[in-house]
């Protein structure tokens, strides 16, 4: 069976498996960086998140939906953790004390996701302009359409005279 060039590339931290006649690369567990202990690191897990072990405390956590800069840092300012600790060095009681901070005060990933939702749902039920914008799949809070707002709108596509329009040009 053939390999992708993307398994093959990958590093020898990396293990290959065959499942269902596809192969798979699947990454071994991250090991601390004293090997002879042979300790595994577990990544600290906030909201359903596994945050990265090498950045700063108020970096890391903006990878949770729904916060930002400015949350990660007053959740980190109240607690009175060092903003520039790694993640990998904060002992479990600063991880506890996060998860508790930030799951009492803020609606985060799936519930916030489930808000936004029901909210465009709600504005696409009572017709309103913001609504039908939704649904049309254009920019909602008052930009131009005629030559940007490609994310929204998605490629451009172009639209061909038909062949009536074409004869009806050359009468005249």
């Amino acid at each position: 069976m053939k390999v992708r060039a993307s398994i093959k590339s990958r590093s020898k931290d990396c293990q290959v498996v065959k499942r269902r006649e596809e192969y798979i690369s699947s990454i071994k567990k991250i090991r601390d960086s004293n090997k002879d202990r042979g300790d595994i690191r577990i990544m600290a897990r906030i909201a359903g998140v596994d945050l990265p072990r090498n950045k700063r405390v108020d970096i890391a956590l903006t990878y949770i939906y729904g916060i930002g800069r400015a949350t990660a840092s007053s959740v980190v300012e109240n607690l009175a953790i060092d903003p520039s600790t790694k993640i990998q060095d904060l002992t479990e009681d600063d991880l506890s004390q996060i998860r508790t901070e930030i799951s009492s005060d803020y609606r985060l990933e799936g519930d916030l996701r489930r808000e936004i939702d029901l909210d465009i749902k709600r504005l696409n039920d009572i017709s309103s302009y913001r609504g039908l914008r939704h649904r049309r799949s254009l920019p909602v809070r008052g930009q131009r359409t005629s030559t940007n707002a490609r994310t929204r709108k998605g490629k451009a596509r172009t639209i061909s005279v038909g062949r009536k329009a074409k004869e009806a040009g050359r009468k005249v």
